[in-house]
């Protein structure tokens, strides 16, 4: 698994494929979060942020291999591995990104009754429960489940937004927990939606594992 990871994140780099949705996440947190405004809400949005941009960058990894070189890993390590290899490529990246970017809210934001490392704390959650939930969107709207660009990339933007304002979603129970406790000033961890995020990764990457191995 280490080597598919490694030519999957190859792949990733040399496309430069990565940097579109880098940009449009710094553009969205250079507009939206401003020095100085109370830190929980400014991490609940960067968090928030993080879905689309996770979301496209797993179907960026999906996606970027032509289909002979694709044939070729899929020969020497299997199908169900290199679309693992894929989906874990996409989705670690936006993570680490997400993890600077509340770090440095955390350090520019108001934090009137709420210490750093609480605050941290919970931002780092919410970006991860956004992150993860942001893959699934990506992996459900990518190749084997849908193969033509249009459909895939329509799909991909409602999927998104759907995840965001759907009541059950990982990604709003973090940013509703940020939202409030901006509110009363209390930094709750949103342990319940990272691990609810982290099930239903866990739980899609095995059908689309499953679901390439049958279908390509």
């Amino acid at each position: 698994m280490t080597a598919l990871l490694r030519y999957q994140s190859g792949l990733l780099l040399r496309s430069q494929r990565w940097l579109a949705p880098l940009l449009l996440y710094a553009a969205v947190i250079g507009v939206g979060v401003q020095a100085g405004e109370p830190v929980l809400g400014a991490l609940g949005f960067t968090a928030a942020a993080l879905l689309p941009v996770s979301a496209w960058s797993v179907r960026i990894c999906l996606t970027q291999e032509p289909p002979a070189a694709r044939n070729v890993v899929a020969a020497a390590a299997g199908r169900s591995r290199a679309h693992l290899a894929a989906l874990l490529t996409g989705a670690a990246w936006p993570v680490l990104v997400g993890a600077v970017a509340v770090l440095g809210v955390t350090a520019t934001g108001d934090r009137r009754g709420v210490g750093p490392l609480a605050a941290a704390s919970a931002g780092l959650l919410a970006a991860l429960a956004c992150a993860l939930t942001g893959a699934v969107v990506g992996a459900l709207t990518s190749r084997p489940f849908l193969r033509a660009p249009g459909w895939s990339l329509a799909a991909l933007v409602l999927g998104s937004l759907l995840a965001l304002v759907t009541t059950g979603s990982p990604a709003k129970h973090a940013m509703t927990a940020l939202v409030t406790g901006a509110r009363t000033a209390t930094a709750d961890p949103p342990w319940l939606a990272c691990g609810g995020a982290l099930l239903l990764a866990a739980a899609t990457a095995a059908l689309a594992c499953r679901a390439t191995a049958r279908l390509e």
